[in-house]
């Protein structure tokens, strides 16, 4: 038996990708850059109203599939909310990734969109209502307004202090969520669609 569980250890670990434990939702999304006449842009979409969150602001993206990677995922899903081919999209890498307390992990890939993709671009109904770019000169010159709530402990009473060999009054960790928020034509970019855009603006220079 003990064989047999070190066989099944290593054939699962041996080739495993590590992801974030117990992840309920693992999605990607693509960040994509576009070279305006006036500077580098962001290109967003605001989420249709027949889909969850409509109305919001939002990079392209989806629920990974089974097998997937992250820039899979991005560039299927950026073709089928965009039309964009995903061969007019030059992967530049993977932005550090999100995770919340609710098993929620949110990979981002960063990449370049061709002239002939933004060219391309046509938003499906379905899932889009419109996709507008940003200067990056915007987000750099700009300080989000920054907003942050507490994530608090909520301990059942019952918890066996004692028999785990911990005082009653135990500091359990807690946490901040930071949501910046930036407003451009009437658009609200903000929450973790924000904290990406945030992350891309820093490694400018």
């Amino acid at each position: 038996a003990m064989r047999e569980e070190l066989t099944n250890l290593r054939r699962f670990y041996g080739d495993h990708v590590p992801t974030l434990l117990e992840a309920r939702h693992e999605y990607a999304v693509l960040c994509p850059l576009v070279e305006r006449p006036d500077g580098l842009h962001l290109l967003f979409e605001v989420r249709s109203a027949g889909v969850s969150q409509s109305g919001e602001t939002c990079f392209p993206g989806g629920q990974m599939e089974p097998g997937e990677t992250p820039a899979d995922c991005a560039l299927r899903e950026t073709e089928e909310e965009l039309a964009i081919p995903r061969q007019e999209v030059e992967v530049l890498g993977r932005p550090d990734f999100i995770c919340n307390q609710a098993g929620f992990l949110m990979q981002p890939v960063l990449g370049l969109v061709s002239a002939a993709g933004f060219a391309a671009v046509a938003p499906s109904p379905a899932e889009v209502g419109e996709a507008f770019t940003v200067p990056l000169a915007f987000f750099r010159e700009t300080a989000p307004e920054q907003y942050v709530y507490a994530l608090q402990p909520d301990v059942p009473g019952d918890f066996p202090y004692e028999t785990v060999g911990i005082p009653a009054d135990y500091r359990w960790a807690r946490g901040r969520v930071e949501v910046p928020i930036w407003y451009w034509q009437g658009h609200a970019v903000w929450g973790m669609t924000a904290r990406l855009t945030q992350d891309i603006i820093r490694h400018l220079e």
